[in-house]
């Protein structure tokens, strides 16, 4: 890495700054660069009843886990379901009835929408919904998906041939969804694009999954509870000619992983590489994995204290995973073996790396780059707290970030290239952006979360992570995956590029696709 690589980062972020102008239009087909050309990935935000993506014309995919509602009962006190191994009710008690909530979030299309079903009993919709006609097997529901909050009711079972395979079709789709099942403004937002990370698509952090069997399939009742199957996830990229990036469960088997690389192998077009990671931030105490991991560590005697026998068992286990890819695959042409870090601290990763001479079985060391601003509730000599950042004028935020934020991002992403080089692997982003939100309390400050909202809107928001990209170019950084694609703003975050599926662009997903198109490979 040349001396003055830290200086070079700064001063490419200053011209940026002076520069760009501010955001432009979405990108058009025309306008689109082959994604193998792209430097950019994007993370998918997870699947839930609440989500503002609406990736799938099945809408029922997204729906939540079935819930038991007994009459004159509270919400949700009815009897425990009996469920058959797809998830589907097999039975009902007298007097209940199971529900499950689809579109929770809105904003999607308005209009009539077919419930296909198998299966004998009674389906009906609640909620800013109308039952059009009804045959065996088929409903027509008029749906103001603008609203939210539909309720799908499951009133009456025959338990000798229950209701299952329940569709529900945007309008417009019920000839098509078979061979088309994603929606066409999901796959054209995300065109262009090198990469897909499916962690939150997999439910990575807290995985319960252990063995093949409990992987989720294309005949669960939902991808929300397990997560999207892999055969799901290589038919999206296939269809977009983009590389997929895989979180294994940080407690799958051998087995587990030798049979997820097998269905990939065999499915995947050949000329897209494969990013296989294991579980995801196997250093932050927030997740199962992290105390997972110490716990394992601490057993194979790799670490007295729980933080370092976790670094090291992540790597430990990292090698297992990625020796199992390669004699799948038949070798590492087609492999990314991703070690992953902490951005902000250059030990963890010399740690992971050395660890057993570990960086000779990796190609790339992956960090979270994040610019950010992390305001506690309370204050201290060294940090503001929420109240006092609450009160800046937005002006005052957006210059902090331009001046302090991505500065101080591009100074950790400077440190941890020198450490790549060192080891000669790619230095990756497996997440990248801002964040800006409260933490330890801070969180629950409303103003602080409105004013964090309104900068992630503001046009100069744009600008900054125009400097940010020509950071990480200059810095000479492999693939940087941006952390999230769509999702509504709250106080966990401001995380989406857009906020809702139905907005036609933003400052953020504008300067991030231009900027996808303006500097190709």
């Amino acid at each position: 890495m040349p001396v003055k690589l830290a200086n070079t980062v700064l001063a490419a972020w200053l011209i940026a700054i002076a520069a760009l102008a501010t955001s432009s239009a979405a990108a058009s087909p025309s306008d689109e660069i082959p994604p193998a050309r792209s430097r950019l990935g994007i993370n998918l935000s997870g699947c839930a009843d609440w989500s503002t993506e609406h990736p799938f014309v099945d809408v029922f995919r997204l729906s939540r886990r079935w819930v038991s509602q007994r009459e004159g009962a509270a919400w949700g006190k009815g009897p425990e379901l009996e469920r058959d191994e797809n998830g589907w009710v097999k039975r009902l008690a007298p007097g209940c009835h199971a529900e499950t909530p689809i579109l929770t979030a809105g904003h999607a299309p308005h209009g009539q929408y077919i419930c296909l079903y198998d299966g004998e009993g009674e389906l009906d919709f609640q909620h800013h919904s109308r039952v059009v006609s009804r045959a065996p097997g088929r409903i027509v529901v008029e749906i103001d998906g603008a609203k939210g909050g539909v309720f799908v009711q499951l009133k009456r079972i025959n338990p000798e041939n229950p209701v299952r395979n329940i569709r529900v079709l945007i309008p417009g789709h019920e000839q098509t969804f078979a061979k088309e099942p994603f929606s066409s403004a999901f796959l054209q937002r995300w065109r262009g694009f090198n990469t897909i990370r499916f962690m939150d698509w997999m439910r990575t952090n807290g995985s319960e999954q252990r063995e093949w069997a409990d992987r989720p399939t294309s005949t669960f009742c939902n991808f929300t509870e397990r997560g999207v199957p892999v055969e799901v996830m290589v038919d999206l990229c296939n269809r977009l000619k983009v590389n997929p990036w895989f979180c294994l469960p940080h407690a799958a088997n051998d087995d587990y992983v030798r049979q997820f690389a097998t269905a990939v192998k065999r499915q995947l077009d050949p000329a897209l590489k494969v990013y296989v990671e294991y579980s995801n931030e196997v250093w932050n105490s927030q997740f199962a994995q992290t105390r997972y991991a110490g716990e394992q560590g601490r057993k194979l005697g790799f670490a007295e204290k729980d933080w370092e026998a976790g670094w090291h068992y992540a790597t430990w286990r990292s090698v297992q995973l990625h020796q199992i890819w390669e004699q799948v695959f038949g070798g590492r042409d087609r492999l990314v073996r991703v070690i992953a870090s902490q951005a902000t601290n250059p030990y963890v990763s010399e740690q992971k790396l050395q660890f057993r001479e570990a960086w000779k079985q990796f190609d790339a060391l992956a960090i979270a780059p994040y610019f950010h601003m992390l305001v506690p509730r309370e204050g201290s000599d060294r940090q503001l707290g929420a109240e006092q950042v609450a009160q800046w004028p937005l002006e005052c935020v957006l210059e902090n970030v331009t001046t302090n934020c991505v500065p101080e991002a591009l100074r950790d992403l400077a440190a941890q290239k020198k450490l790549a080089d060192k080891y000669d692997l790619k230095l990756i982003a497996y997440e990248a952006g801002q964040h800006l939100v409260g933490v330890g309390g801070g969180e629950n400050n409303e103003t602080l979360t409105r004013l964090f909202q309104a900068t992630n809107r503001h046009p100069r928001m744009g600008d900054c992570y125009r400097a940010y990209l020509d950071g990480w170019k200059a810095a000479d950084g492999d693939l940087c995956c941006i952390f999230s694609s769509v999702e509504q703003y709250s106080k966990w975050g401001s995380w989406g590029l857009l906020e809702f599926t139905d907005e036609t662009g933003s400052p953020k997903f504008d300067a991030v696709t231009k900027w996808n198109r303006d500097n190709p490979r």
